[in-house]
């Protein structure tokens, strides 16, 4: 989405900011280079989803200049040390540069809304194009595209409904703790502390990192019914219910 003018300048970076895999980086630093910023939460599925895009655009665009930058800030406790995010950054083979902001201060800065959040600036600073939730990678990607100056075929949905012409239908509402019942979705993702194991429909699972996992994946919207059961050392903090293909 572009914004309301072309002159709204790019936040600094907090100075004492910890930066989990490369040297500290300065905004003001940034200049004749287009950044993209985005807010994400290891503990929140949409910015799970929405990584895969950042990989790849960091992977295709910064010989040609583009910095990808990942803003952690997160809405869980478990999501706010240093150490689990950085255990996160390198599970989960993220090579683009990472600010932790646990106290929020840079989204503060930015007025920010929620997970995800990317911010495209161009080459003096200036936001050229913003988007929050999921979805729009196509726009993102032609408006990266154009400020860098090349041409090219733009990734491939990922899933089959990040695909713009898809027909999704909206899953059941999420839940704040563990939870079993019915519901309608195209997956379910669990959002978990601590450390043990966990029963998904009668099968086991290891709960051995904080933050997001997938539970259950169905290849289009599905009437299901959830079984969890949470054994001990283990702490359900919400489960999170994802759209899919209408049938």
């Amino acid at each position: 989405m572009k914004p309301p003018s072309d002159d709204i300048p790019a936040p600094a970076f907090p100075r004492n900011a910890t930066w989990l895999n490369t040297a500290a980086l300065r905004m003001d630093k940034q200049a004749d280079r287009p950044v993209l910023v985005e807010f994400w939460d290891l503990c929140r599925p949409s910015s799970m989803r929405t990584l895969p895009y950042l990989k790849a655009w960091h992977t295709r665009y910064a010989a040609q200049g583009l910095r990808v930058i990942s803003v952690h800030t997160s809405g869980y406790d478990a999501g706010r040390d240093d150490d689990v995010v950085r255990g996160a950054v390198t599970r989960l083979g993220i090579e683009h540069p990472v600010l932790s902001d646990p106290d929020g201060v840079l989204w503060a800065d930015y007025g920010n809304r929620g997970w995800p959040a990317r911010y495209l600036w161009n080459g003096k600073s200036r936001l050229d194009d913003y988007h929050y939730g999921e979805g729009a990678y196509g726009e993102t990607e032609r408006a990266i595209q154009a400020l860098l100056g090349v041409e090219g075929e733009v990734v491939a949905p990922i899933r089959p409904e990040d695909d713009p012409e898809a027909l999704i239908v909206t899953p059941s509402e999420d839940q704040d703790d563990a939870w079993s019942g019915p519901y309608e979705a195209g997956g379910v993702w669990g959002v978990f502390a601590g450390s043990g194991t966990i029963t998904v429909n009668d099968t086991p699972l290891v709960i051995d990192w904080p933050g997001a996992r997938l539970l259950l994946e169905h290849p289009q919207h599905t009437h299901a019914t959830l079984k969890l059961d949470v054994g001990p050392g283990v702490e359900c903090l919400g489960l999170h219910f994802t759209p899919g293909l209408a049938g």
